[in-house]
């Protein structure tokens, strides 16, 4: 289940009653508490972690409360700031208010239900930012912005939370099977928040070649290795002040694993031949496809790097848990891909994208739709126009028509022959190109193999002109 996102206060002053007074008071409204002693130390908890409020006390050790007011919203613009002042100081708390603090509340606090009113009126105003924000920004997605489409209940309750997740530097683990739309949803964290003018780096880590990875994302000194004659910035240093997305992060080798959580820790990369480190400050998300927690029971993935990026959770849900969506992303899929043609989907084909379980979740919709378009001039997508298996209900691979299919195809022989066809034709338009009529039929390389076997096609037909198949 996607993880709920708790309200988070936190309280920065150097006296210890003060802190510990706050946080029974917040806790007594429902916050999550935490606690600081000085700025530097909450900054650093800004950084680990979402924060949605923070009362901090203006005269302090070190940082003062007006230089960290500061460094707030220079880097967390949408975390509410208010300070605690003594008497005496309310030129200060004046100050404040002009840099972007949302109020101040003098010290000592008396009565005690002052406190509590001002930090309820703030979570309230908190509160209500983000659902309007939340409201204009879900208005903006269902235009497609990032791609990310739906009206269910899960899929605006992942919006909800990229809303406010997208302005925190937090660690996000993005969960989710092939296909679910992991990569959108890191795109729009980034893109849709304060880091949207840096780089955002994406890291496909399960197609990195195991000997090359460490030189891949810490970079490399010239002659560091056979081939290396000049040096290169790595896949992280490249991220600095932005984002860099980890994508299948369960795929990288345990030794690997240890050197991305030195770099986590201690925010510095040391490139391959080099003795000099580089301090890196970047965004970590993660993405992956496997369940880490079993993965590292198992000890195939480091329990301390899983916790490391495990600060906030975001499960994506598999097309089939969320089928409302799947008229309203079938017919935005049209609208990309056949704009202004008036394409429309018909009602039996509609009930088969229904019935259809997609293993391959939005992006074998997408394939799917893509490939009837270009198959296609006509004003209405058929049956005939979609895949065989999503169009008798099935697996890609299975024997047994669903009784979802559409009754004028029950013949197997007719059925045979339109898949046949279809498959000749697509061969014949891509001239032969394998990885292109499989792609285009929404199948894999060795399911094409077989049916090309099966249906006996071959060579002529990829010498054949566009037209001679019907």
């Amino acid at each position: 289940m996607t993880q709920e996102l708790p309200m988070r206060l936190l309280i920065l002053d150097d006296e210890q009653t003060i802190r510990r007074l706050c946080m029974t008071v917040g806790e007594s409204l429902g916050l999550e508490c935490l606690e600081a002693e000085n700025g530097e130390a909450a900054l650093t908890l800004l950084d680990e972690q979402p924060v949605h409020m923070v009362l901090t006390d203006m005269v302090m050790p070190g940082m003062t409360g007006l230089e960290f007011l500061e460094q707030v919203k220079r880097l967390y613009p949408r975390i509410e700031v208010a300070v605690m002042t003594g008497h005496g100081s309310i030129e200060n708390a004046v100050r404040a208010m002009k840099l972007g603090a949302y109020d101040y509340i003098p010290k000592p606090f008396s009565p005690l239900d002052t406190l509590r009113m001002f930090l309820r009126r703030m979570a309230d105003k908190v509160r209500l930012e983000e659902e309007n924000l939340f409201l204009r920004e879900r208005s903006e997605t269902e235009t497609a912005v990032h791609g990310i489409i739906g009206n269910s209940a899960r899929i605006q309750h992942v919006l909800r939370l990229i809303s406010r997740l997208k302005d925190t530097r937090t660690p996000v683990l993005i969960q989710g099977e092939s296909g679910t739309g992991k990569e959108l949803v890191a795109r729009a964290l980034h893109f849709r928040g304060s880091l949207a003018k840096n780089p955002f780096v994406a890291v496909d880590c399960g197609s990195l070649v195991p000997t090359l990875i460490e030189s891949e994302l810490f970079g490399y000194e010239k002659g560091a290795f056979t081939g290396a004659i000049r040096s290169k910035q790595g896949l992280l240093q490249s991220a600095d002040k932005g984002t860099i997305f980890l994508d299948e992060v369960g795929e990288l080798p345990l030794e690997m694993q240890a050197k991305l959580l030195r770099f986590l820790q201690e925010k510095e990369v040391r490139p391959v031949g080099s003795n000099e480190k580089v301090k890196v400050e970047v965004r970590i998300m993660a993405a992956t496809n496997r369940d880490l927690e079993t993965a590292y029971k198992k000890g195939t993935f480091r329990k301390d790097l899983f916790f490391r990026l495990n600060v906030v959770t975001i499960a994506l849900p598999p097309l089939r848990e969320r089928r409302s969506d799947i008229p309203i992303l079938a017919n935005w899929f049209l609208e990309r891909l056949a704009p202004g043609r008036g394409v429309q989907i018909s009602s039996n084909a509609m009930k088969a994208l229904l019935a259809y379980d997609w293993p391959g979740n939005v992006r074998e919709l997408e394939n799917c739709i893509e490939r009837a378009v270009a198959l296609t001039d006509q004003r209405i997508l058929d049956l005939t126009d979609l895949p065989v298996s999503i169009a008798r209900g099935e697996f890609e691979g299975d024997s047994e028509p669903a009784d979802t299919r559409d009754p004028g195809m029950s013949s197997t022989a007719d059925l045979e022959e339109l898949e046949r066809a279809t498959i000749a034709r697509v061969f014949t338009q891509v001239k032969g190109d394998k990885a292109q009529a499989g792609k285009m039929l929404g199948i894999s390389r060795a399911t094409l193999y077989r049916k090309l076997k099966r249906y006996n096609i071959g060579p002529r037909e990829a010498s054949r002109g566009p037209s001679t198949l019907q």
